[in-house]
């Protein structure tokens, strides 16, 4: 039987897809991003609950109602998704019975192109109805030291998932200093306006709100002194990006 290794759920979120979510959180990641508020689901091997997908589908379902109402569903989110595509393709296929949005949150840090990887994400895709694609850096090496791993699959994953005509959210975190220089930014916009569905495009304020995680697990956070981008650097940010696709998320 399969299991899934979940690290925390949300009953009722309402920032990571459309309408009202039930959230679950996996536990384990690739990517170490210097701005992370979860690095306690970073470790792939630390206790976390192990739950069927089942378990999952009746925790869901009184949240029916909810989602009905106001165009929600299931966000599977982390922590990295994608670690776990056998369960997930398990729990997608049983929440599709139900007819339930399903949607995944992902960094695409550990996207490959192996025969085993592919096979368990096709099965997945084909109960998926919307991705959410953190971009967390455009420029390779740059990316690489904020989150300890190259791009270029990343970007690749993108690719993919645009020639296949997947919908797709794109979000990236605006770090001052980090992820904010003008010309990475519009390097970023040319990529994702290359992109054939992308459906929405969202800006995401670097805040600290995760520090006393770091703290907890005796982490020293390299963000100390990065202060949150103003809602003008944000408007900013935006324009340079300059999304041809729907009318931008806003906060």
């Amino acid at each position: 039987m399969i299991k899934g290794h979940i690290h925390s759920v949300e009953s009722l979120g309402t920032v990571d897809g459309p309408g009202l979510r039930y959230i679950l959180f996996t536990q384990g990641c690739l990517l170490r991003c210097q701005f992370c508020h979860n690095p306690d689901t970073w470790e792939i091997g630390a206790p976390s609950r192990e739950v069927t997908a089942d378990e999952i589908v009746n925790e869901v379902l009184p949240y029916i109602p909810y989602f009905n109402a106001s165009g929600g569903g299931v966000t599977v989110s982390g922590g990295e998704p994608l670690l776990q595509l056998p369960f997930l393709e398990e729990l997608f296929a049983k929440l599709k019975q139900h007819d339930i949005s399903t949607c995944i949150d992902t960094s695409a840090g550990c996207f490959n192109d192996t025969p085993a990887f592919i096979h368990h994400f096709d099965n997945m895709q084909k109960y998926t109805d919307l991705f959410l694609l953190d971009i967390k850096h455009i420029d390779n090496e740059k990316h690489l030291k904020l989150t300890g791993k190259p791009n270029e699959h990343i970007l690749k994953f993108a690719r993919m998932l645009s020639d296949r005509k997947q919908p797709v959210w794109i979000r990236h975190v605006l770090v001052p200093g980090i992820t904010d220089d003008k010309e990475d930014l519009i390097k970023l916009g040319e990529f994702i306006n290359s992109l054939e569905n992308v459906e929405k495009f969202e800006i995401l304020p670097y805040h600290q709100l995760g520090v006393h995680k770091w703290e907890a697990m005796n982490l020293q956070y390299p963000l100390k002194d990065v202060e949150p981008p103003s809602d003008e650097e944000v408007k900013t940010a935006y324009d340079l990006v300059n999304f041809k696709g729907l009318t931008p998320l806003s906060k």
